[in-house]
């Protein structure tokens, strides 16, 4: 399987891709696809109750960079092609970081795909990852981390 390098431009999470800001999907940048789509899927490998999936999308055509803020939506155009699938969130598209406690890393995973996948949109991400069995032909990834400072709801008492 054909390596891909794959770059976002931070190594921890700015507030504008998490819950903590607009929560849009950030800029990702991909080269070494000799493959005529794409596949994405982000994740979170140190969530409480397991592996948490922020983001599930494929039939993207070959491309550099994938820009950030892609509309929600199951299946866009514009700015770039994308089939959009479910998140752990239970919605289509994007979920930006959101860890309860602790600082989480998040791996950015991409796959070169040889052919169109025949998934419907709001798939999941296990028929995401059936379909790329037989239809990769590359890989590569990138992490970075969020953590979420505790925010206190009201100032503490103070002693007199």
């Amino acid at each position: 399987m054909q390596d891909l390098k794959v770059e976002i431009d931070f190594d921890h999470f700015p507030p504008e891709y998490t819950c903590d800001g607009e929560g849009i999907s950030p800029r990702i940048r991909i080269t070494g696809s000799g493959a005529p789509y794409l596949a994405i899927i982000i994740d979170d490998p140190d969530a409480s109750k397991g592996t948490f999936t922020h983001w599930v999308a494929w039939n993207i055509p070959s491309t550099e960079e994938i820009p950030p803020g892609i509309p929600p939506e199951p299946r866009i155009s514009h700015p770039v092609s994308i089939v959009q699938g479910m998140n752990d969130s239970r919605k289509t598209g994007y979920t930006g970081p959101c860890p309860s406690k602790g600082v989480h890393r998040y791996f950015i995973r991409v796959w070169g795909v040889e052919r169109e996948l025949d998934l419907p949109p709001g798939s999941e991400r296990v028929e995401l990852t059936d379909a790329l069995a037989s239809a990769a032909t590359g890989y590569g990834e990138a992490m970075a981390t969020y953590g979420r400072e505790k925010v206190l709801k009201s100032p503490p008492a103070t002693r007199t």
